[in-house]
């Protein structure tokens, strides 16, 4: 069998890259969460409501690709935690809108530290960091649109 001919071996693939990467990160992530109180998926919901203010259930999920199925349980832990709210309200009954306490709105001032810890953990310079992010955003976006 010729190179050209054979499948390629684990360490070829793009998928397991990605999750090698997605675990290492997320691992280190869960180093710098931990104090917080918060896990990564409760982590990227805050980054939502910090960067949109209050938003609905179904914007957030449309932000982190998330099924609302993922989504409620975590936001009602969140919630537990008395870090955001839930509402019910206006136009639409069945629309959930989510929003920050003051406790969730004080927890950026105590998380603003960890996309530099991030970026210094990947070894790579800022500039290359946001190339690379890019490009990892595109790559989903095409895959997606091609299924």
């Amino acid at each position: 069998m010729s190179d050209t001919a054979r499948t390629p071996l684990l360490d070829e693939q793009i998928c397991f890259a990605l999750y090698n990467a997605s675990r290492a990160l997320t691992a280190r992530y869960r180093d710098l969460l931990d104090p917080l109180g918060i896990t990564y998926p409760q982590y990227l919901v805050l980054l939502v409501l910090w960067e949109d203010g209050e938003v609905g259930v179904s914007a957030i999920g449309d932000r982190l690709h998330l099924e609302s199925g993922t989504l409620s349980p975590l936001l009602r832990r969140l919630e537990a935690q008395g870090l955001v709210t839930r509402s019910r309200g206006g136009v639409d009954e069945r629309a959930v809108r989510v929003g920050l306490t003051p406790a969730g709105d004080a927890l950026r001032d105590q998380a603003a530290a960890i996309p530099d810890s991030i970026c210094a953990a990947t070894g790579l310079q800022l500039a290359d960091l946001v190339a690379l992010t890019d490009q990892i955003g595109g790559v989903a976006d095409r895959v997606r649109a091609a299924t």
